[in-house]
């Protein structure tokens, strides 16, 4: 097998990540306004336990620098869809904690995620491909120590 054949799912798996991003960041702002960073903020929250996670967790699962998160934090509480709280045992770690302002606007912006993510990829997709993407994709993120994170 060619090099390039053996690294053709990992070129393809980009291509259909920046494709997959840029359709439903536009969705998400050509219907709600809401950048899709943001509904991922919202959508961690939501299945946060209370509403809230530490910002360095927070970080790691955005894949972003703590000044990145911070940054987006920052914009995301002067909106009032969260509120930054502080961490009892540990006063130099905080909290973002989404508000119920926040919570309303994922309501209304998790069908229009789902939708994409049905019509731009899943939708593509027999239930046998899926399942072995599935599969396939687990074993890389296990082996990434991100299993936690990825559910």
């Amino acid at each position: 097998m060619t090099r390039a054949k053996r690294v053709e799912p990992w070129a393809l798996l980009l291509q259909a990540h920046s494709s997959l991003v840029d359709r439903l960041e536009h969705e998400l702002l050509d219907e709600l306004g809401l950048p899709l960073t943001w509904y991922e903020v919202l959508l961690y929250l939501v299945r946060a336990e209370d509403g809230r996670l530490r910002m360095t967790d927070l970080a790691g699962s955005l894949l972003l620098s703590k000044s990145g998160v911070t940054r987006l934090v920052d914009r995301m509480e002067a909106t009032g869809l969260v509120e930054r709280g502080v961490c009892s045992s540990d006063r130099r770690g905080s909290f973002a904690v989404i508000t119920n302002k926040g919570r309303a606007l994922h309501r209304k912006a998790a069908p229009i995620h789902l939708r994409g993510v049905e019509e731009h990829f899943l939708g593509h997709l027999s239930a046998a491909e899926r399942r072995a993407l599935t599969t396939g994709l687990r074993k890389v993120v296990a082996a990434a120590g991100l299993a936690e994170q990825a559910s």
